[in-house]
């Protein structure tokens, strides 16, 4: 390879999926006459609230760095857009941290939390089937380490997440089929 040629660029495994196996079924049982309609996930919002950043502001820093394993890219950290006296958060405080995946970086994080962090999950037995109405789908997690780049004997702070997985569905039940058919494992 001269230096000249860029390097070859690998296409994720569920992005395949999705336009040999996945895209083809909903055409057909949904019934769409256009390509364009057939339903496709846009992004994945990963979410850390950290509300006892107030006491130690270590814990931004340790949710920004597990954040940034877990999906491989910064996150940007996300601040209180009011004073709230009760919770001792002034307004501009940083209050948690988000990262917003789209592309193949998208794809591999799907990849790997259907295929490796959700089956290490206690006690699993699906996940639940709430939409938001729009053919979204939501997630929350209680604790980081069921992702395996968080080494157990490194995490300072157990931090929960949510998980949204945005799609162009436009019902609930074409953004189900989306997700079903690439493999999400809703609870039967």
């Amino acid at each position: 390879m001269s230096t000249t040629e860029a390097p070859e660029r690998v296409i994720p495994r569920r992005l395949v999926q999705y336009r040999e196996e996945v895209a083809s079924a909903l055409r057909e049982q949904f019934g769409y006459a256009n390509p364009m309609q057939i339903p496709r996930m846009t992004k994945i919002v990963v979410n850390m609230g950290v509300g006892r950043a107030v006491e130690n502001k270590a814990r931004i820093e340790a949710a920004t760095k597990d954040l940034t394993a877990i999906t491989g890219q910064k996150p940007t950290v996300r601040n209180a857009k009011n004073a709230i006296a009760q919770f001792k958060i002034r307004e501009n405080y940083p209050i948690g941290v988000a990262v917003t995946l789209r592309g193949a970086r998208m794809w591999e994080f799907f990849d790997r939390l259907v295929a490796v962090a959700i089956p290490r999950i206690r006690d699993f037995r699906g996940m639940p089937k709430k939409f938001d109405g729009r053919g979204n789908y939501s997630l929350g997690l209680s604790e980081q380490s069921i992702f395996p780049e968080i080494s157990l004997d490194r995490v300072e702070f157990v931090q929960g997440m949510n998980i949204t997985f945005v799609t162009t569905a436009k019902t609930d039940a074409e953004g189900f089929a989306l997700l079903e058919k690439l493999g999400f494992p809703f609870r039967k």
